[in-house]
């Protein structure tokens, strides 16, 4: 993408960058003194958090994917690995979970309030995970907001960030071993996980046409192949969500799963 100049770049690059190695020094800090415990922590959870690390500060850092960002594989790389493929892994890692078990018990009560509480609800409702996933791809591409991003920088990081931050929210409501409000039935989250995989496949066709609304001017008309290769690489980052959902399905403990949700700090 086009950018305001070098200074403003390297902001706009260093900034994610560093918000996002504290993040990650501080998970790994607390997954390490919880190994200590005799509870432990899992070192599979650990590394799915490292994993998203590395995969979004390589989105963040085109000069590191095999593509540029102007070209059309490289923008595609870097969308997927920014709102689908690390923000699973993030979820995988059981962030919330780990934070619980971390703090003193009235911070954690503290916390468990704010899951419990009506925002949170709206938020962790797969309509609204799914809106505002499917609708930042929607803005992006089918609204002047592309040419808006590629011209300031500030937009830029705005749209990156609710990239991650959807995604994130998308893959905690559909898969995510923290906990969630009222979350529904594997079944059910199928469903909206296939109706996302529609609507990114959908929405892909705009982007991969060159059409004007999208403003993607580097994709330019793209032939029938590439329109079919960027379906497909939306499709797999879901598919992975599908997989983790239904590894993680117990239907004769969803009852439990419940009273533990009802439960205290202790649950988690």
């Amino acid at each position: 993408m086009h950018h305001e100049g070098p200074a403003s770049s390297d902001v706009g690059t260093l900034l994610p960058l560093a918000v996002l190695l504290v993040l990650t020094l501080t998970y790994l800090g607390l997954a390490a003194a919880r190994r200590a415990e005799p509870r432990g922590w899992s070192r599979w959870r650990t590394a799915s958090l490292a994993t998203a690390s590395v995969l979004l500060a390589l989105a963040l850092l085109p000069a590191w994917m095999p593509w540029p960002e102007h070209d059309f594989r490289g923008h595609v790389l870097q969308h997927l690995l920014l709102g689908m493929v690390a923000p699973t892994f993030v979820v995988l890692g059981a962030p919330v979970t780990l934070l619980l078990r971390s703090v003193p018990v009235r911070r954690a009560r503290q916390v468990t309030r704010v899951l419990r509480s009506r925002l949170a609800h709206v938020l962790a409702h797969p309509v609204t995970a799914l809106v505002l996933t499917v609708g930042g791809v929607a803005a992006l591409y089918l609204t002047p907001v592309y040419g808006t991003v590629r011209e300031h920088e500030a937009v830029h990081l705005l749209v990156h960030a609710h990239f991650v931050a959807s995604g994130c929210l998308f893959a905690w409501v559909v898969a995510g071993p923290d906990p969630a409000p009222r979350r529904p039935s594997v079944p059910a989250r199928l469903v909206v996980l296939g109706v996302a995989i529609a609507a990114h496949a959908v929405l892909s066709q705009p982007a991969v046409r060159g059409d004007r609304r999208a403003r993607a001017g580097a994709v330019g008309r793209a032939p029938g192949r590439r329109r079919a290769s960027c379906t497909t690489a939306a499709t797999w980052p879901s598919l992975l969500l599908a997989v983790a959902l239904l590894s993680g399905w117990r239907p004769r403990r969803a009852a439990g799963r419940r009273r533990q949700w009802a439960g205290s700090r202790t649950a988690w």
